[in-house]
């Protein structure tokens, strides 16, 4: 009998020690490769080439739309800055760019709020076109950067006097209903196609990748986020709505690819935030309704069909190879402007919101 129980207890450790030798591999293995698959989703990304694409270029607007540039800190990177409308006291607007793109990725939004009065600044984040970084980081640098233009806007006698309305995109969108968690004076925010924190972000984009076995590597990725950002990774949209009195505009299209309508955005926790300044868009038009096209006019979209099919053309002539300048020469011809035609009513949209969210904090200051 005492032998039985000896080879039991035996067999029990040695089950117990295979378990955990098996815990510790999977664990490095599972760090690593969090660690390899996160790092490579937040490359730099450095300005597009203009002469090859169908965005606004700043040197064809320079004229009607003068900026200054401006520079400031994030942790240990120069941050490159933009003041538009320098000479417009109705109201600051903050634009915060998604990832992959910069401040001039936003040149039709940045020209409507011009054109409407607004004194507007705008940066390229962390590892973004004209500003330091190695790398853009990971989800949380979106607002820890917001943080630091906020700061830095702060400091400045030119903007004291202007009441503080913030625009954010995509990654922008995540990082100005976060920074509701910060103690500054915002009249306004309007959030557009935004995650409401970085794990519900990341997890979905994994399983899409990887299916049901990313569940698996939640605690990596918790954790690595966590080395990497401390307390600020764990931050959500909805605690930070709801904690504040501030006007929150949320938009989302149902169709978006990139941030689930009804996953992990923003917009799918309305049901439960109890901050009574909140309005809504939820935009299902076809062809308008995705993470980018939102912000795109009629005309623009049917002049982007256009421009395809032409593309289209001249990539079959060339057997799917196009010189470079011979890419150069199509988009030289191209209607800019046309092309990125903003959606005017989605901006008036936001735009009479930010006048009202004014007024409002006008009012409760009086009271």
């Amino acid at each position: 009998m005492k032998m039985q129980q000896g080879e039991k207890k035996r067999t029990v450790k040695i089950v117990g020690l295979r378990l955990a030798g098996f815990i510790l591999i999977f664990s490095i293995v599972s760090m690593v490769i969090v660690m390899f698959i996160y790092n490579g989703q937040f490359p730099r990304y450095e300005r597009h080439d203009t002469t090859v694409t169908v965005n606004l270029r700043y040197e064809d607007l320079e004229a009607h739309f003068p900026r200054s540039l401006v520079s400031f800190n994030s942790g240990n990177n120069r941050l490159q800055g933009y003041v538009y409308g320098s000479n417009q006291d109705q109201g600051l607007v903050v634009v915060a760019h998604g990832l992959g793109g910069g401040a001039d990725s936003y040149l039709p939004q940045i020209t409507y709020f011009v054109d409407r009065g607004w004194r507007v600044f705008a940066y390229d984040a962390t590892g973004s076109f004209d500003s330091e970084g190695k790398t853009t980081k990971g989800f949380p640098q979106a607002l820890i950067d917001l943080d630091a233009a906020l700061t830095y806007i702060n400091t400045q006698e030119e903007f004291a006097t202007l009441p503080t309305l913030l625009f954010g995109h995509s990654w922008g969108g995540y990082a100005v209903a976060n920074i509701l968690h910060y103690d500054y004076e915002i009249a306004g925010v309007a959030t557009v196609s935004a995650a409401n924190s970085p794990m519900e972000m990341i997890m979905e984009q994994g399983r899409s990748m990887m299916g049901g076995f990313i569940n698996s590597q939640y605690p990596y990725l918790w954790l690595y986020q966590s080395i990497l950002f401390g307390k600020t990774a764990s931050l959500n949209a909805l605690d930070a709505i709801n904690g504040a009195d501030v006007p929150v505009l949320i938009i989302h299209g149902t169709e978006d690819e990139s941030v689930a309508y009804e996953g992990s955005s923003i917009i799918s926790n309305v049901d439960v935030m109890t901050n009574p300044n909140i309005r809504t868009i939820s935009l299902s038009e076809p062809g308008r309704s995705g993470h980018n096209d939102l912000f795109r006019s009629h005309a623009g979209m049917d002049y982007i069909d256009e421009v395809n099919i032409e593309y289209r053309k001249l990539y079959d002539r060339y057997e799917q190879n196009i010189p470079y300048e011979v890419k150069q020469g199509f988009y030289a011809e191209l209607d800019r402007a046309l092309a990125q035609d903003i959606n005017r009513e989605l901006m008036d949209e936001i735009h009479a919101f930010f006048l009202e969210s004014m007024k409002k904090k006008r009012h409760s200051k009086v009271q």
